[in-house]
């Protein structure tokens, strides 16, 4: 081999490292909270003794580029929705998303609200969906040890859904927002468009 050659490795060489890599994946899980509601409130117990979360090696993350789980903790507005979607496509794959509570399933209490998003599911793919109004600290750890158990299995697979229906959310977004949205809003933070 000489200097500037370029060694390229087929994929499919690494999977024999795939169980590997997503046991460390479950277990390393960087929280990027994105709390639009009440459901925020449910955080503060699970990272306090009782439950203490970082025991199964997860810990809050500010930042979405290091992030790997992304909670949304409550309803969704479309102004709300359009920073969600800019920082879920700022995080690295693979990433994973847990809504928290009814409000992002179906727009909860607010269902009838001209102004919450009722299905978020049809702009960003949702890995594991938590019910209820709100749910308790321990629904919240046991949808995070839900996502855990499925990212072991290769099941939390919505980044990849995102990837492969690309141009199906990006026109159910464009609907929602009007064509032209994300170079008026995103370019500054996605600096690919």
């Amino acid at each position: 081999m000489q200097n500037g050659d370029v060694i390229h490795y087929e994929l499919k060489e690494f999977q024999v490292f795939e169980p590997l890599f997503r046991w460390a994946r479950k277990k390393s899980l960087w929280i990027v909270a994105f709390c639009t509601g009440c459901g925020g409130i449910e955080m503060p117990p699970l990272a306090n003794a009782r439950y203490d979360f970082e025991r199964f090696g997860i810990m809050i993350n500010p930042s979405p580029r290091m992030g790997d789980l992304f909670l949304i903790t409550g309803y969704v507005t479309p102004k709300t929705l359009k920073r969600i979607i800019i920082t879920y496509e700022m995080m690295q794959d693979p990433k994973y998303i847990l809504a928290h509570g009814s409000c992002p399933i179906n727009g909860g209490v607010y269902w009838d609200s001209y102004n919450v998003v009722k299905q978020l599911d049809k702009y960003i793919p949702i890995d594991v969906a938590i019910a209820g109004c709100m749910p308790r600290a321990e629904a919240v750890m046991d949808g995070i040890t839900t996502i855990m158990k499925k990212i072991e299995n290769g099941e939390a697979d919505g980044w990849k859904r995102y990837r492969e229906n690309y141009e199906w959310y990006r026109k159910n977004q464009d609907e929602l927002f009007g064509e032209g949205w994300r170079e008026k809003d995103a370019r500054r933070w996605l600096a690919w468009i």
